[in-house]
């Protein structure tokens, strides 16, 4: 490859790749054609991005960036995934998609987090974290709930108190009716 046709796809890279921050790498090398382009489908309804680039080129259009960490020391074809919702999603459905047997040769290689690297076992790992929508709605729960506490902390007698007003005023009332 001539360097001008390098240079021509380490633009369009850069062009690419400008706005991630956070990309994960898995091995597509061996899956059959069909295979990937449902993949490509599969990941494309998540809004997230599948590009299969040669390594030197990708070394070349990172460099300088926060995703240039995870094409230090990589060997091989490998593909970079980005996009979706955030980094946390993107390893689960990696890590899901890892799983499934019509994906057959796909896996995860590693990645980069907030300019650091990931390995394949990285990669696992962040799968477990909750995602972003399930942290905001754990967030959620810990500030209504003192409030909630309060509310029936606060409550709590003053309804006790009027069922027992409630209870004697029927009280005061069985008698008067039973002796006319």
């Amino acid at each position: 490859m001539s360097k001008y046709v390098k240079d021509l796809i380490t633009t369009e890279l850069k062009g690419r790749l400008a706005n991630v921050s956070d990309a994960l790498l898995v091995d597509v090398v061996g899956m059959e054609a069909n295979s990937n382009v449902e993949l490509r489908k599969v990941l494309r309804k998540k809004n997230m991005h599948l590009l299969v680039v040669k390594n030197s080129l990708a070394r070349r259009a990172t460099e300088g960036t926060t995703l240039a960490p995870a094409f230090e020391g990589s060997a091989g074809t490998l593909a970079i995934i980005w996009g979706g919702e955030d980094v946390v999603s993107l390893a689960k459905e990696v890590t899901r998609l890892a799983e499934d047997a019509k994906f057959k040769p796909f896996a995860p290689r590693g990645g980069v987090l907030d300019g650091t690297k990931l390995s394949a076992t990285d990669v696992k790992a962040v799968s477990k974290w909750p995602s972003r929508q399930e942290q905001l709605s754990i967030l959620v729960g810990q500030i209504l709930s003192p409030g909630a506490k309060l509310s029936s902390q606060l409550l709590g007698p003053g309804a006790k108190l009027a069922s027992q007003i409630k209870q004697k005023g029927e009280e005061d009332e069985s008698p008067a009716t039973a002796a006319e």
